[in-house]
């Protein structure tokens, strides 16, 4: 089993490409334990030049309750009331320590996805309709 580094694109793609090709290897064969090797090299190049940023922390609780078919009521017990949990989802309000945690712990959301920053919607500026100008006399 002759297996080098992989030093540029050209290395990197030639992997792939044996990777592709080694992918119906029976269990336990030399060619299953070189898919094995080659995969860890590739994963190992990947991580070093194309790093993947963590996702946005509420884009993240969203993919979550998708795939798990979570509800807002479903988050509640991790955030608060339902209204907490609107203002959440929504950006109008920050998530805590403690809601990271429960997140964390009861959903299984990775801290470190949930601890990233992220921004919060722009506030909207109610006018009162008595602040409103009225239009000038002709």
């Amino acid at each position: 089993m002759n297996i080098n580094a992989i030093k540029g694109e050209a290395d990197y793609d030639a992997a792939l490409q044996e990777i592709g090709s080694l992918l119906d290897a029976e269990e336990g064969s030399p060619e299953a334990d070189r898919l094995e090797v080659l995969t860890a090299l590739v994963s190992a190049y990947e991580q070093q030049h194309y790093p993947m940023p963590l996702p946005d922390p509420i884009e993240a609780i969203r993919c979550y309750m998708e795939t798990r078919g979570l509800t807002r009521k479903d988050l509640e017990k991790c955030i608060g009331s339902r209204g907490r949990v609107s203002e959440i989802l929504s950006r109008e309000r920050p998530l805590t320590l403690a809601m990271i945690r429960r997140l964390s712990a009861q959903l299984g959301i990775p801290g470190d996805i949930l601890i990233q920053p992220y921004a919060l919607a722009p506030k909207a500026t109610k006018q009162h309709p008595r602040e409103e100008q009225a239009a000038p006399a002709a």
